[in-house]
């Protein structure tokens, strides 16, 4: 079936005048000017009148979290908590009001120790008093800390003596557990908690599927594809229930297992599921304050955060990573990270460029790095979001200067060197045009500007999310602007972002995601002629 979209707007990314698009067979099959689109119809033509609103290509993610975000839906939100009282008073509501039974675990998410009046972790203690007879643990809205309640570290058997993995932190104070746990610590320990029942989790992944989609999202990523994973992600491709492309990067530590259960995925779509590499992490968090730096936290000169692999073992992934011909995501936030992983690619002595190895956050990336990241072939994929919403924390921990060059953006530009936006959903919701504001505005929650000399165009920050993004899995070539012969993977928008305030940008919905041709949010009703 033929359908034709017309009069609008349409952001194209492809440098030219475009007043209709006509689609078939899930393509688009040609653009141009509305009268001669128009020409093209036959009776079976579906005619769609924009009616003023802006039509451009769907977007990409290029970094998040697929599972984590259904499964996130099963688990106490704690985002707008501002003090440890109301954590507990979150935790005593949801225990009472649902009548979970003792024994079973209760998971939280979301808080952040930085946004509550006591700037600290909750601890072990304070959930016990209002949860005893339950294991409890409280994820941070990083992803890469937590609490759990004495119930809790009693079914991991984390005791005293309990030895933290290497990259890893268990907490004690005065020899006793808190309950906090850290990095690969925590981790690790999160594998071992029950899942729901596969049929519940299928559930759930339809709803994440359907919070991607209204944020105008296609293409999503799974970033840490575990083995525990493969009986939901099995029975996702088996009974073809993924309606976005989702693209997989695989835990280097348990890759075989993951490769074996899905060889006709490697490297290639079958029933929309692609496993496209592997996936280490070099470090933490900056707002967790696990972040490697080059220089110390600006409380404490002693401290740099902390890696989390052994330079051997970066390079021997990279190696392997080369050899195999899959492409490598590697989790560096702190310039030190950054460091790490530049060098390993460049010991390798190979062309590295080949699998286009991909260096994720990059919050503090130095402008100084960005030479050697052009030179190496390295996609830096900045998680740009975080000046908003952790903003006023990096010049808290690091300084005025060198808090105004996080996410180096318009440095990269000046550099020539490509790269991505991502949300790293759900540390917060895959919202792209948040992302965009923050890109082409740099303001922090405090009201603060960042770094006003990397502020970056609007139509920058768009082909970060689409046509960049493509780029970074190979799919150019298909997706990512609005080209005859590529995928019909679209949005419909009420407003032009290029048109309109840039401090508006934040508010532009998504009226209408399309994929190949086919609607799969729809939130308003147009004229069909």
């Amino acid at each position: 079936m033929k359908k034709i979209y017309f009069n609008g707007d349409f952001i194209t990314l492809e440098n030219n005048n475009v007043e209709a698009i006509l689609i078939e067979n899930g393509k688009i099959k040609k653009v141009g000017i509305e009268k001669e689109i128009l020409e093209l119809k036959d009776d079976e033509t579906e005619l769609i009148d924009l009616q003023g609103k802006t039509m451009m290509p769907a977007f990409i993610d290029a970094h998040s979290h697929f599972f984590a975000v259904a499964n996130n839906l099963l688990q106490i939100p704690l985002n707008e908590c501002k003090s440890v009282e109301e954590i507990q008073n979150k935790l005593y509501e949801y225990k009472n009001v649902n009548n979970i039974e003792d024994g079973k675990w209760i998971i939280a998410s979301g808080y952040d120790n930085n946004a509550l009046t006591e700037k600290r972790h909750i601890t072990k203690e304070e959930i016990d008093k209002v949860i005893k007879n339950n294991p409890v643990i409280i994820h941070h809205k990083s992803g890469h800390n937590g609490v759990l309640n004495s119930r809790g570290l009693e079914y991991l058997q984390i005791t005293n003596e309990t030895i933290p993995p290497f990259g890893g932190k268990i907490e004690k104070i005065n020899n006793v557990l808190t309950g906090y746990l850290e990095e690969n610590a925590f981790i690790e320990n999160v594998k071992k908690i029950p899942m729901a029942s596969l049929e519940d989790l299928v559930k759930l992944c339809d709803k994440a599927q359907e919070k991607y989609a209204s944020y105008g999202i296609t293409t999503a990523q799974e970033g840490m594809m575990v083995k525990e994973l493969i009986p939901i992600y099995k029975k996702l491709v088996e009974d073809n229930k993924l309606y976005l492309d989702v693209i997989a990067y695989m835990d280097k530590k348990t890759e075989k297992d993951i490769r074996n259960a899905f060889k006709e995925n490697i490297k290639k779509y079958k029933n929309r599921f692609k496993i496209n590499g592997i996936k280490i992490f070099l470090d933490g968090s900056p707002q967790g304050r696990t972040a490697w730096m080059r220089t110390p936290y600006i409380d404490d000169k002693e401290y740099f955060g902390y890696g989390t692999m052994s330079d051997e073992e970066v390079k021997k992934d990279v190696e392997y990573a080369y050899e195999e011909k899959l492409q490598i995501l590697a989790h560096c936030n702190g310039d030190k990270a950054a460091e790490q992983y530049i060098k390993a690619i460049k010991d390798t002595n190979k062309n590295i460029k080949e699998i286009k190895p991909v260096l994720i956050h990059g919050q503090l990336l130095g402008v100084d790095q960005l030479k050697e990241v052009k030179e190496y072939g390295i996609i830096p994929s900045f998680f740009i979001a975080h000046i908003y919403h952790w903003g006023d924390i990096h010049i808290k921990n690091f300084g005025p200067e060198r808090a105004n060059i996080i996410s180096p953006a318009g440095s990269a530009i000046k550099n020539n060197t490509r790269f991505t936006f991502h949300q790293d959903a759900p540390v917060i919701e895959p919202n792209m045009f948040e992302t965009i504001w923050c890109a082409v505005n740099r303001k922090t929650k405090g009201g603060k500007i960042l770094g006003k000399e990397e502020k970056i165009s609007v139509i920058d920050a768009i082909k970060a999310v689409t046509i960049n993004s493509a780029y970074q899995y190979s799919e150019e070539d298909i997706k990512g602007s609005i080209k005859e012969g590529k995928l019909a993977d679209l949005i419909i928008i009420d407003k032009n972002p290029l048109k309109i305030d840039i401090d508006d940008i934040r508010n532009v919905r998504v009226l209408e995601t399309i994929k190949e041709g086919v609607t799969i949010i729809k939130k308003i009703k147009y004229k069909n002629l």
